[in-house]
């Protein structure tokens, strides 16, 4: 159900040496590295990830799958109608990988959280 964890950290360069060893003990591997971030994976294929982004903290973001589009727009819908504040309407974001289709809610209690399907499928 979780997709992936975005956490903001201070310092990349100490979140890269402590989460490099502790992940590899089990089996995540540093998959991806900028300037600004990094992307471990943490389970079998690259869907399953956790990505350190440096900058100023803020209540950790996470993403839940979602098997179709429908379901995307559907879990934002719900979101608004129980509390959630909008962060993003559903829709492509080609920039972060091929098929991502997500929507962006701030829940009740100021957590950034998503729902994603990889798919590209209705």
């Amino acid at each position: 159900m979780i997709d992936h964890l975005d956490i903001h950290v201070q310092y990349l360069s100490r979140t890269k040496f402590f989460y490099t060893a502790v992940l590899a003990t089990l089996g995540g591997s540093l998959i991806d590295e900028s300037k600004t971030s990094l992307t471990y994976q943490t389970g079998e294929t690259t869907d399953g990830y956790i990505w350190f982004e440096e900058g100023e903290p803020y209540p950790f973001h996470f993403a839940f799958q979602a098997k179709t589009k429908a379901e995307v727009d559907q879990f934002y819908k719900i979101a608004l109608e129980n509390g959630g504040k909008d962060n993003g309407r559903p829709g492509n974001r080609p920039s972060d990988q091929k098929y991502y289709y997500a929507a962006f809610i701030i829940d009740p209690d100021g957590y950034r959280i998503e729902a994603v399907c990889h798919t590209g499928k209705e």
